[in-house]
């Protein structure tokens, strides 16, 4: 049966986000609803997969190990005959917007399609007062961002975008260094990531190992793959005629109608750690370089440089991020070891070079004796299973809405800047870069006739 609505609020508005240091570290504890004291938390949600390839395969059959899944909605057929092999009793939808029309038969909503759509499908959900999980980037641009974030203040839902390396112990270990002033006061931050995915010559997208190389629209029109509905994949985008170099797979991610490149999706991994540890929130300024901006497709290689102000007793900091081709000084001068993709936090007192699964501080010889500080954060049930536990017991989430929302209008404005080739002056509150009106139209992005964001 479906479990009743009572869990983690997200009320709070903007000033105190940006005060309070203990939410943007994806750490505040709210206790449970009285009510839910006499809850079965044996109950199973009932759970409604929107995107079940891909990605959204995966998050399925993570969620679906322990909970129901009722539904099941894609654009295309062949998704949803596969997912309903195992889930055999699951409504089969194509447009998520009818999936809606039966909203009281779910509790909550696993969000997979393309990046495009989904704040769309996210909004509904929280509309209809349903916890989600959406796969990473939370939307496709900072206003969609902005209105998820307002939306769930008063709500009492759980949340959690699908950053899954959050849920590992390294990064908890690097968070627990850098907060415990380990290699001192950092000022400076670098992020960088070796894939090379975008606009390049098609030399450099086989070197770098590209799934496709595309350096201009497409002026040929394919057959639309059977099963597929194209038009209702394309969405709140402006309608083009179907190519392979959109579809199958993450083809599309580089397409700006469609996706934000690498800053949006990897940006969405590994700024995080920078965010979490130094407490970041909304930035300054953010100023973007790289080769010559393109209309309609985001580059292999580019950076964005962000600076932050003062957070309670925390300095002004600079973070900057790299794909591709460029890297920090500190690795071209060979002052690091040279890891394909990294985090690097400089300090006052040394410096803490991060991965995925591993650290390290340095200079190593320094550090030779030095103590760590016993953990503090605690251990993740792991990422789907804690937002499953939030659903059913009103505990946090770490990568919640409210906090992966800042981060993700910050990835995106990397990529405004970027394309704009200015350094823009950021209006948090406003949702304006002060210094650069023409920013607006990409910080909010018209829809194709037909489509809302609810």
């Amino acid at each position: 049966m479906p479990l009743a609505s009572a869990f983690v609020s997200h009320r709070m508005n903007r000033r105190r986000f940006l005060q309070s240091s203990a939410f943007a570290a994806g750490a505040t504890v709210l206790g449970a609803p009285a009510f839910l004291r006499g809850q079965n938390l044996n109950n199973k949600l009932n759970v409604a997969v929107v995107g079940a390839g891909g990605r959204g395969g995966s998050n399925m059959g993570e969620v679906g190990k322990t909970e129901n899944i009722v539904a099941l909605c894609d654009v295309f057929e062949t998704n949803i005959e596969k997912a309903a092999q195992k889930f055999s009793q699951a409504k089969k939808f194509t447009d998520f917007r009818k999936l809606f029309d039966d909203a009281k038969s779910f509790d909550a909503v696993v969000v997979s399609t393309t990046e495009h759509t989904h704040a769309l499908v996210v909004m509904r959900a929280l509309k209809h007062k349903k916890h989600v999980y959406c796969e990473k980037p939370l939307t496709h641009d900072v206003y969609e961002c902005r209105q998820i974030r307002e939306t769930l203040r008063g709500l009492k839902v759980a949340t959690q975008m699908g950053t899954q390396i959050h849920a590992g112990d390294n990064y908890r270990r690097v968070v627990e260094l850098i907060q415990s002033g380990a290699i001192g006061t950092v000022r400076e931050a670098h992020v960088w990531v070796d894939r090379t995915w975008g606009r390049q010559s098609p030399e450099d997208a086989k070197t770098y190992g590209d799934r496709v190389s595309s350096q201009e629209r497409p002026k040929e029109e394919e057959p639309v793959p059977a099963g597929l509905n194209w038009d209702l994949w394309i969405g709140p985008a402006p309608f083009r005629p179907f190519n392979s170099i959109y579809w199958p797979g993450s083809k599309w991610y580089r397409w700006w109608d469609f996706g934000n490149g690498t800053m949006s999706d990897l940006g969405s991994h590994w700024n995080d750690l920078p965010f979490w540890a130094l407490k970041l929130d909304a930035p300054l300024t953010i100023e973007g370089a790289g080769p010559a901006p393109h209309p309609e497709i985001a580059p292999a290689t580019m950076s964005a440089t962000y600076t932050y102000g003062a957070r309670g007793e925390l300095p002004p900091v600079k973070l900057t991020w790299y794909q591709g081709q460029m890297k920090p000084p500190q690795y071209t001068e060979g002052k690091i070891p040279a890891w394909k993709s990294a985090a690097l936090f400089v300090g006052d007192k040394g410096m803490l070079l991060s991965d995925y699964g591993k650290h390290v501080l340095l200079p190593e010889d320094k550090f030779k004796d030095f103590k760590r500080p016993d953990p503090s954060i605690p251990k993740s049930l792991g990422h789907h299973a804690e937002w499953v536990d939030a659903c059913k017991t009103g505990k946090p989430t770490t990568c919640n809405f409210e906090y992966s929302g800042a981060l993700t209008e910050a990835n995106h404005l990397g990529n405004v800047a970027y394309r704009l080739g200015k350094k823009l002056e950021w209006d948090t509150v406003a949702l304006k870069a002060k210094n650069c009106p023409e920013a607006d139209a990409l910080i909010r992005r018209p829809y194709r006739k037909g489509w809302t964001l609810v």
